[in-house]
């Protein structure tokens, strides 16, 4: 196979995340954006030390697992994968992605492991609770777009007025938000030339109280009395209440949503959420997952994974929550616990923390906010156990090897990219430990994401 070379084949698996391996007459190659039986037409981009990569230029037969998408922006918009399949059949493809993963370095353990399949979001649709959406153009000037990137593109943006993974009360804000500026001819801002006025669109909505908070993100390129769209906002008919209109003003470079000064146009600049019991009160970027059911199932499965080995609780011990975001396990654990330590770099989210824990009674709970590597070398405390629930790549190398220094006796690993969580469960197992449970949690479905949960016990 040669770079530039247009082949044919058809798609025998996909492998996490999202690489369909197509096999055609002249070998194997990686195309993402395909499903399992599909037959695809494709374009070599990529060809190193005897692998090659393509990009899908057409489906040439559906796959006899695919249905009608539901959704009408599917296959423009690059926000889901596997809208296009049954969601059991969804399930079992990361069951076996994550599988395969997991055997790939635990066949190096001694005793075997116990894989406990894939545990399914309790919503399938609507279930996100919160939306970032950009302002830009679906093509090149065309009409203002407020949506999410085309697929494989950094500058398109398609409107997704029918989005599935959200609910009717984002679709009608989103729509009511483009209208208004589209009306007014306002500009966005554009990435190549650094002008323009409108940039994102944050929308948070608690599953459980219904409390909505709206984030309007522009630059300072221009004065604009923003009270009319606050009065839209407000007029619209929702299931939910809005109880924040935010202004933040975001003059940076990169297209990112930061903020550079925060303006409350109505309400309050929070809103609350509530989970297995506990109250959070969440900002516009508070860390919080972003499926509140599924994270229920998540963090309730973490639970029973700790209480397998200890069904009594932790009642004089001290637990080690790194990577705590804003405190959801730590306070999780806290009734059962000594004493809870939660380590997070974002101290925003570490504040939030402080404010929940106090919020929900729990006075046995410590937050500090800094970087776990260098964190760990300042707490004076030793854990009995520690739960790890790190970002998408992983754990520093360093901070890994400080955790295994500990030597507790068992730990629970949550993961949100299998392959991160296999790179570091290897360092695991040459120092001593071993998995004993593991389980997929489908945290967002339609998308290729996936939660792991790994239960790990020092060998004797």
């Amino acid at each position: 196979m040669k770079k530039g070379q247009a082949i044919e084949g058809v798609v025998r698996r996909v492998d996490f995340p999202n690489k369909g391996i197509v096999e055609c007459e002249e070998g194997v190659c990686v195309v993402k954006n395909t499903l399992p039986g599909q037959r695809v037409l494709c374009r070599i981009n990529k060809v190193r030390k005897g692998k090659a990569e393509g990009r899908l230029i057409e489906t040439l037969e559906r796959s006899p697992l695919e249905m009608e998408s539901p959704c009408e922006h599917f296959g423009i918009c690059g926000g889901c994968t596997y809208l296009s399949l049954p969601y059991e059949e969804q399930l079992l493809l990361k069951e076996e992605q994550v599988k395969k993963l997991l055997d790939s370095v635990l066949c190096k353990q001694e005793s075997g492991y116990e894989f406990e399949g894939i545990k399914g979001s309790p919503k399938m649709y609507g279930y996100r609770n919160k939306m970032e959406f950009s302002f830009g153009d679906e093509i090149k000037d065309g009409p203002l777009a407020l949506g999410m990137h085309k697929r494989g593109s950094f500058y398109d943006i398609v409107t997704v007025s029918d989005c599935k993974i959200m609910d009717e009360d984002y679709r009608k804000i989103l729509t009511g938000t483009r209208n208004f500026f589209a009306e007014r001819r306002m500009s966005f801002y554009h990435r190549l030339s650094h002008e323009g006025y409108l940039r994102h669109m944050l929308v948070r909505k608690a599953a459980q109280t219904g409390e909505i908070l709206i984030a309007l993100v522009t630059t300072t390129q221009k004065e604009y009395d923003l009270t009319e769209f606050k009065e839209m906002l407000l007029g619209l008919e929702l299931e939910g209440r809005i109880v924040g209109i935010l202004h933040t003003k975001n003059d940076s470079v990169a297209d990112v949503v930061k903020s550079d000064e925060t303006v409350t146009l109505y309400g309050q600049d929070f809103f609350y959420e509530e989970l297995l019991g506990l109250k959070f009160e969440i900002s516009q970027f508070s860390f919080f997952q972003t499926n509140t059911f599924g994270a229920e199932v998540l963090y309730e499965t973490a639970r029973e994974y700790i209480g397998s080995l200890s069904p009594e609780g932790e009642p004089d011990k001290v637990v080690f929550d790194l990577y705590s975001g804003t405190g959801t396990i730590a306070q999780m654990m806290a009734p059962v616990s000594g004493k809870v330590i939660g380590v997070e770099i974002v101290e925003e989210a570490v504040e939030a923390a402080k404010k929940n824990a106090e919020l929900n009674s729990l006075h046995n709970c410590e937050f500090i906010a800094g970087d776990v590597l260098k964190v760990l070398d300042e707490i004076e405390e030793k854990p009995d156990l520690i739960i790890l629930d790190p970002p998408r790549d992983g754990v520093h190398p360093k901070a890994l090897k400080k955790i295994i220094d500990y030597k507790v006796e068992r730990l629970v690993y949550i993961s949100c990219k299998p392959t991160s969580l296999v790179r570091d469960l290897e360092v695991f197992l040459e120092n001593g430990y071993e998995v004993v449970r593991a389980v997929a949690v489908d945290q967002f479905p339609w998308t290729a994401n996936v939660e792991t949960v790994c239960l790990l016990s020092k060998r004797l």
